[in-house]
């Protein structure tokens, strides 16, 4: 597990905001979804807005900032609930081993690089295998299952 963690700006939190209200409320910017995890600390419910990844009728989800909070609550909760608040779905949440990571985040990046370049650990979706092996471990991803 890394302790890499790149901390969002207040412009990033702002906007972050706006748009996981959005997503709060069914409206998807470029796949964009509400996340929804238990705090490990307070106990208090926590909201982030997310990528989505899905692959093959399964879904991921990436934390490119790296040990982000939400990803410490979704590692430590192990349950999380993902969509609009009419239609959240509570998932069973799993990390996923660094060995199998390079397939995924290439994926994730072929898509959302546009969107998170700036904070993926340097990694660009042209990177080498080597690049995503070594990039891998400061990435916590997660494979969302129903409960």
């Amino acid at each position: 597990m890394s302790t890499r963690y790149e901390e969002p700006n207040r412009v990033a939190r702002a906007g972050n905001a706006v748009i996981r209200g959005l997503a709060d409320l069914g409206i998807s910017i470029a796949g964009t979804r509400a996340l929804r995890v238990r705090g490990r600390k307070t106990g208090k419910q926590r909201a982030v807005v997310i990528n989505l990844l899905a692959i093959d009728g399964v879904d991921y989800l990436v934390s490119p900032r790296g040990n982000t909070q939400w990803a410490r609550n979704v590692r430590a909760a192990g349950v999380v609930e993902v969509g609009p608040r009419w239609r959240r779905r509570t998932l069973q949440a799993t990390e996923v081993d660094d060995a199998a990571k390079p397939a995924l985040l290439k994926r994730y990046l072929d898509r959302w690089y546009w969107q998170v370049k700036g904070y993926v650990a340097g990694l660009t979706p042209d990177s080498s295998d080597d690049e995503f092996r070594a990039g891998a471990p400061s990435i916590p991803m997660f494979v969302l299952r129903p409960q």
